[in-house]
């Protein structure tokens, strides 16, 4: 499959809620995703023009969402990227930061294109943004996978995150926890 990565742009708004709404529609999305269909197709078009500027290149610097693209310029996968400093009031996800991290959020790769390193290339653009931030340097990765996520935590383990042993209840109970992983930075 021919694709290439390359960060969203300030004006495709369109193409970010088009994405993020199939992903929400894929039947392990309770397990991928805390935000719901329904809440996300219910948004103002001023809200996805928002979201997709602060991940943009001409964003705020601490966000950058990530797309993979096929030549005909469909949109096959996604990730972002949020940039989290010990001296932020309140964490996005789990623990407040005592080190200087990224955390990696809405990964997704439509069906039709898994398997075909997608989601690979995906995390080796948004790890090295996370590297060549300026200082203070990030010292690792994070991110957050729901427990029975099985094929995700396949992946994550594959690409070189390690399970932290930090955990978060839901908040629906029943639906069991999200388990913290890292990516260290090398030495």
């Amino acid at each position: 499959m021919d694709y290439s990565i390359r960060t969203i742009r300030a004006d495709e708004w369109e193409k970010v809620r088009e994405l993020r709404l199939a992903a929400l529609q894929d039947p392990v999305a309770h397990l991928a995703f805390v935000e719901t269909y329904e809440k996300a197709v219910a948004q103002p078009d001023s809200f996805w023009r928002e979201r997709t500027v602060n991940g943009s290149e001409s964003g705020a610097g601490r966000v950058r969402q990530f797309v993979a693209e096929t030549p005909d310029g469909r949109w096959i996968g996604a990730t972002t990227v949020i940039v989290e400093r010990p001296s932020d009031a309140e964490p996005l996800f789990g623990e407040p930061s005592k080190v200087d991290q990224t955390q990696l959020v809405g990964v997704y790769v439509r069906p039709e294109a898994r398997g075909a390193g997608v989601i690979d290339a995906l995390f080796r653009a948004a790890v090295e943004w996370s590297w060549a931030l300026p200082e203070p340097a990030v010292e690792r990765v994070r991110l957050y996978v729901h427990e029975d996520n099985h094929r995700a935590v396949a992946f994550y383990r594959r690409f070189g995150f390690v399970p932290t042993g930090g955990r978060i209840l839901l908040a629906d109970a029943e639906s069991g926890y999200d388990l913290e992983y890292v990516l260290p930075r090398s030495s």
